[in-house]
């Protein structure tokens, strides 16, 4: 009998421990700071002095810091963090790492950022979900430009609480002036950058010191150890109280009885009965019930995974956002937006990118690049492209309108990615500021004749044709042979030539890269504009990237965009220089000349190509005439 007493107090204390554990609150928090800051070994004290490394893992240390330590055979606790091969033989972060740990008052996961300019991205991503920025700097160095560069990283994507960690204060001599002074320059960067909560602590990682408590090296500080201070942060996680928000992930269909809607809920709370709305679409319905896997529930909250069903059969997919109706969110799709570029390419407004925010992927182009930004100095810059690692106030055009908040309120709906649409890789990470209210306020106007009675009266299909190729490949030449053509037939056309159109619709653009993105979108617009009038329209533009002449296809219905890819080698392109710019160009008088100094990106899968040195003119122009006077396919 006493067994059976003490194995249920045993059960009990088991369970009550568990539950305890469970309620505890969570804290997310970043290191972040220049390389050799200490980041790695302040998180692997962490563990260690938490005696939270169980015995095999300790040996595990122990060895490999023996073998790829930088302490001279001491334990070196970066190597606790750092698990890859270069990391290890390199001696730095270059992914990010996340541990969990916890003490008896909260639980902890934190990221320990990469330091080095070329891994900012990496450190972007850590901070996207943090509460809390432990932001470390050498006390023999003070702030240094990745310091800014981070702590701007930091005040951008929302973080208002950071704990600025005076590391290797042992290599100062445990110097009260050197820690005033760094912490006085920090305290004034983050007043400019809008960081509102900043607790100093001096700190020697590797020695131990004010880490889980109080050292008595730095007797003059009489502030919270490390520990202390992450276990009684209080963090504001939100700026204002939101109703319900879910953003569809999947709607789950497993018979024709049930038809509900599972998402994680990013803000408020929801309840069987409550009113909401499906956006973007506005319309409205009841919530019927909160399905799980463990049952139904009464109510649910931010951060739960729940199928909603409703009362009303509705139309929602997934990217749409059901929200409360008394308190939902706007809609746009023209925003002011701030953007850290991740590309190895430049970023060049008009170039198209797919959107992701929430569940929802849309095409996107950034417009304009107001500024961008000095992290050094804060100062804003003008400029037409971003490269990699630097942060700009933008303009974003949208293909459809979303449902969003500023990202001060709502990080879910309030931040994006920019994505590659040839390689699918991430390219920038952009929080939401506003809409551009004229946005809302311009809608399309019904017009009674529209493009098919426009083509029936010219008798005719408009297409547009859109020869692309190197300067001297034969585009013009062909263009024009067709047009002359077709106008003997009877038919309405209209020929924009590259050089003609610099003459008056963008004689204010320049042959950069930036220039040419512009120059092609607008031409695009056009001859849209030409189609919808009715017109065939051809259009002979050297166009040489793929991502332009894609968005160009992409203004058109199925059927009404022809690429033409006139096939003409380098060298024999360069032969003919009719216009001599090929010997300006190797000369170095003329810069960015495509196939010179700037690259042409051969079509993939052109519609129709056209070999230059197999055919002469006139007979290509006869097949691309009979071509393009076939039904649309």
């Amino acid at each position: 009998m006493n067994d059976l007493a003490h194995a249920d107090a045993a059960r009990a204390q088991v369970a009550a421990y568990l539950q305890q554990h469970e309620t505890k609150d969570l804290l997310r928090f970043i290191t972040c700071g220049s390389v050799d800051d200490g980041k790695s070994t302040l998180i692997g004290r962490l563990l260690h002095d938490t005696r939270l490394l169980l015995d095999d893992q300790l040996s595990a240390l122990e060895s490999d810091s023996k073998r790829h330590g930088t302490q001279n055979g001491e334990i070196d606790f970066a190597l606790l963090v750092d698990g890859l091969a270069a990391e290890r033989e390199q001696g730095i972060t270059i992914d990010v790492a996340y541990r969990f740990f916890g003490t008896d008052k909260r639980k902890f996961i934190v990221a320990d950022c990469p330091g080095h300019e070329q891994y900012t991205r990496n450190m972007a991503t850590g901070a996207s979900t943090a509460d809390l920025a432990v932001v470390l700097v050498d006390a023999r160095k003070g702030l240094l430009t990745q310091t800014r560069r981070h702590s701007y990283i930091v005040s951008l994507l929302g973080i208002r609480h950071v704990l600025l960690a005076v590391n290797k204060m042992d290599l100062v001599d445990y110097d009260e002036q050197v820690f005033d002074d760094i912490c006085e320059g920090y305290r004034a960067l983050a007043a400019t950058l809008g960081i509102p909560q900043v607790t100093c602590i001096p700190v020697s990682a590797l020695k131990g010191d004010n880490m889980l408590e109080r050292s008595p090296a730095m007797a003059w500080y009489q502030g919270e150890s490390l520990l202390q201070h992450l276990e009684n942060v209080q963090v504001d996680r939100h700026r204002r109280a939101l109703g319900l928000r879910m953003p569809v992930q999947w709607v789950c269909r497993p018979d024709q009885s049930f038809r509900g809607f599972a998402g994680s809920i990013v803000a408020g709370t929801v309840a069987p009965g409550d009113a909401v709305t499906v956006l973007p679409s506005g319309q409205r319905s009841h919530v019927a019930r909160i399905v799980t896997g463990d049952g139904d529930l009464a109510s649910a909250g931010a951060g739960q995974a729940v199928v909603l069903t409703l009362r009303d059969e509705i139309d929602a997919s997934r990217g749409d956002v059901i929200a409360a109706a008394a308190d939902a969110p706007e809609i746009s799709d023209q925003f002011a937006a701030h953007l850290l570029w991740l590309g190895e390419q430049p970023l060049l407004p008009g170039r198209p990118y797919w959107l992701r925010i929430g569940t929802r992927t849309v095409g996107a182009q950034v417009t304009e690049i107001k500024h961008k930004v000095d992290v050094n100095t804060q100062e804003e810059l003008a400029a037409k492209s971003l490269e990699l690692n630097e942060v700009g106030y933008c303009n974003l055009y949208l293909d459809q309108p979303v449902p969003f908040e500023a990202y001060a309120d709502n990080r879910q709906l309030g931040g994006f990615i920019l994505i590659d649409r040839q390689t699918n890789a991430t390219v920038a990470a952009g929080t939401l500021e506003f809409a551009l209210r004229r946005a809302g306020n311009i809608h399309w106007q019904h017009l009674e004749v529209d493009k098919a009675a426009r083509a029936r009266i010219k008798h005719q299909v408009p297409r547009c044709l859109w020869f692309t190729g190197l300067s001297g490949a034969g585009k013009s030449t062909v263009a024009n042979m067709v047009e002359k053509r077709l106008l003997a037939m009877g038919h309405h056309t209209y020929l924009l030539d590259g050089d003609n159109v610099r003459h008056g619709l963008n004689k204010d653009l320049g042959f950069t890269a930036e220039d040419r993105v512009e120059n092609i979108r607008r031409v695009a617009e056009v001859a849209k504009l030409m189609v919808d009038a009715g017109l065939i329209v051809l259009v002979s533009f050297i166009s040489p990237f793929r991502a332009e002449r894609r968005m160009a296809r992409e203004l058109f219905a199925n059927g009404e965009f022809l690429e033409v890819f006139v096939d003409t080698p380098l060298e024999v392109a360069e032969a003919r220089d009719v216009k001599g710019l090929y010997a300006k160009a190797r000369a170095g008088q003329l810069q960015n000349f495509t196939g010179i100094d700037s690259p042409y990106e051969v079509p993939e899968a052109a519609d129709i190509v056209l070999e230059t040195q197999r055919h002469e003119p006139g007979e290509l122009a006869e097949t691309l005439v009979a071509e393009l006077l076939r039904p649309a396919r």
